[in-house]
């Protein structure tokens, strides 16, 4: 792979508790290019924290440590709040799971994207606004002055991830992180935000993360998939070769996907095997 956007090398994450330290996230090491990676696994199994960890999002008093994380010549390990406030958005931007939680619900959606502009790009009020306006246009958003004005409780569920992807994008990041931006979703709509995501990002020749437990939609939307366990990576392969997995963790979480035509009287149950917790087989 050439063009390397991000470089990670194991990445930790360490939060203290009561009982000692837990490792929300183990070693985990890999590069992202120009390319769709997926990251899937079971809940906890550390596919977000590792997300906000590479945007420096784990808050107090979480630690994060790595033996290189650089996104680009700029080494992210040294890099304080005021340094990572002025990442985000301008070089790498982050949607979640939710717009509800992460628009403010005193401003306008069309304001709040013309805003995250101004924030990394020297222009004025006018300017913002066109350049919100053409964002909205971008996500397939029929009538950009009218949504340009709602408010985020006056816009579905759909709309408002196709608002937060326009507020990601328009500083024009290197890299998208999009956690679990379809779950919420509809089926219909979940195709329409994936389809906005990839048409951009293969457009801009951006670098995307898609983090989800949904192995289906993974491995037919991505490059190439990291799969995760208690924090670890376990297995990387092509999304195309996912169905012939190697590990035994992402061959039954394969086995416990139901399957349209397929009747069985259970789905089996994920036997764990604690070497896993030591790394990939």
């Amino acid at each position: 792979m050439t063009d390397t956007l991000l470089s990670v090398r194991n990445l930790r994450v360490v939060y203290p508790g009561d009982d000692g330290d837990f490792h929300a996230v183990r070693d985990v090491s890999f590069t992202l290019g120009r390319e769709r990676l997926g990251i899937v696994g079971e809940s906890g199994s550390g596919k977000s924290t590792t997300g906000r960890a590479i945007m420096g999002l784990v808050a107090p008093p979480g630690r994060i440590t790595a033996d290189e994380m650089r996104l680009g010549d700029l080494d992210l390990t040294r890099m304080n709040e005021a340094g990572f406030r002025k990442l985000r958005g301008k070089r790498i931007a982050m949607v979640l799971q939710d717009p509800k939680y992460s628009l403010d619900p005193v401003m306008t959606v069309g304001d709040q994207i013309a805003e995250t502009h101004r924030q990394h790009v020297n222009a004025g009020r006018k300017a913002a606004r066109l350049a919100a306006l053409e964002m909205l246009e971008a996500v397939q958003i029929r009538d950009p002055e009218r949504v340009y004005g709602l408010y985020p409780h006056q816009v579905s569920g759909g709309m408002g991830q196709r608002v937060m992807i326009a507020m990601m994008l328009i500083a024009g990041p290197d890299i998208l992180i999009a956690d679990e931006p379809t779950s919420a979703l509809d089926v219909t709509v979940q195709t329409q935000v994936l389809a906005i995501m990839d048409n951009l990002v293969r457009s801009r020749g951006m670098g995307l993360i898609l983090v989800s437990h949904n192995l289906h939609l993974v491995s037919s939307f991505c490059d190439r998939v990291l799969v995760m366990y208690a924090g670890r990576v376990v297995e990387t392969c092509a999304a195309g070769d996912l169905a012939n997995a190697r590990h035994p963790y992402t061959r039954g979480l394969l086995a416990a996907l139901p399957e349209l035509g397929h009747r069985r009287a259970e789905l089996p149950q994920l036997q764990r095997d604690p070497a896993w917790l030591e790394g990939s087989l």
